[in-house]
């Protein structure tokens, strides 16, 4: 018998999951809603859903499976609005939030216990939004971790697994509270560190007579890429992340009093060991595993400063259909071999990149 499947959320995230379900399972129907008739629209000319639906309660009333692809905040809304409509019994509900307690709890306070809901969060995403960026291998070998609770029966969470097999994801169980705590920790805090940091300058930048936004490019704007986030999303994260990332700041606090001691004693051997320690365990972090952060793809090129040579660089790559996601030329060579940086969204394409480019010019790559 064919899987109904509705997918609430057709951007990115949902219509990639949708792609997915569609290449592995041939007798699933998907249903796709959006509030956005456009992503809807889209969705339905790219052939990424069977079918849509003009309103909620029309996508989900026979679904075997609804996976609710929105913003956290949004999420507890949209179960809000499930917890009113008569579903299928036995119907699985799950999501791809980025913080999971309190999802889980609101899910299991308003919902009947004839639904099972077992919160989701893929990790992997892309510089690009939207339906049109949606992609059925963009969870491959990506960390997909999945929160049921107790009360979760075991048939049910081999149920929603098989349905995302087609994924090709790695599928990783934890409690929510331990999800949120471990994705605080290499995910949320530092996008608030990032920010900070940017914020810091940018402070210091206002009161001083010389421009310092033009020298803060180099390493300095590479360790800051990811405070150019969505404010409203990391907004949400953060307010329903709260408790794990009040008690990380109180921590960082030390973190900063112990370098800040460190230097005020002039204690050179503990500041050789502060870094030492924090080069050893980032240099044995996973170079090719995808986390929670995305990872960036970088070529540098050794190019000289004339007319057309990124014409040049981007032809060569457009004749082999390579697809770049972002081109910069690098002002501050802080640290860095070149002086442009071409990004991909995989390794694969950056190392085909390296090997057309090669014949032409001298390129590079860091992954320290």
């Amino acid at each position: 018998m064919s899987k109904h499947v509705a997918v609430i959320g057709l951007g990115l995230i949902g219509g990639s999951i949708a792609l997915a379900i569609k290449a592995g399972h041939h007798d699933a129907v998907i249903t796709g809603y959006d509030v956005n008739q456009n992503q809807l629209d889209l969705a339905m000319a790219l052939r990424v859903v069977d079918q849509t639906a003009s309103s909620l309660e029309e996508a989900v009333q026979t679904a075997d499976f609804i996976m609710i692809a929105a913003p956290v905040v949004q999420t507890e809304q949209i179960l809000e609005q499930l917890a009113k409509i008569n579903l299928k019994s036995n119907v699985i509900i799950s999501d791809v939030g980025s913080t999971k307690h309190s999802i889980v709890s609101h899910a299991k306070k308003i919902l009947s216990p004839s639904v099972t809901f077992i919160g989701g969060h893929p990790m992997a995403g892309s510089h690009k939004t939207g339906v049109t960026a949606a992609k059925s291998h963009l969870f491959e070998n990506a960390f997909y971790i999945l929160t049921p609770d107790e009360s979760v029966n075991k048939s049910k969470l081999d149920a929603l697994i098989a349905l995302l097999s087609s994924t090709n994801a790695t599928f990783v169980e934890l409690d929510a509270e331990e999800h949120d705590y471990l994705v605080g920790l290499i995910s949320h805090f530092p996008h608030i560190l990032a920010a900070s940091l940017v914020n810091f300058v940018s402070d210091r930048n206002n009161n001083q007579s010389y421009n310092v936004a033009r020298f803060a490019a180099g390493g300095f704007r590479d360790i800051t890429r990811i405070a150019s986030a969505s404010p409203v999303m990391w907004r949400d994260i953060l307010l329903r992340n709260k408790s794990v990332l009040l008690q990380m700041t109180e921590d960082l606090k030390l973190e900063l009093d112990r370098i800040q001691g460190y230097i005020k004693k002039e204690d050179g051997d503990r500041i050789y060991d502060y870094f030492s320690d924090a080069k050893d365990f980032r240099d044995g972090l996973p170079v090719r595993s995808r986390g929670a952060i995305p990872a960036f793809y970088d070529l540098f090129l050794d190019v000289q400063d004339q007319p057309g040579v990124i014409a040049s660089v981007t032809q060569k790559l457009a004749s082999e259909e390579i697809s770049i996601t972002n081109i910069r030329i690098i002002e501050t060579r802080e640290d860095i071999m070149g002086v442009l940086r071409v990004s991909f969204r995989s390794e694969k394409d950056r190392d085909n990149a390296k090997v057309v480019l090669d014949h032409d010019f001298d390129t590079y790559v860091d992954d320290k």
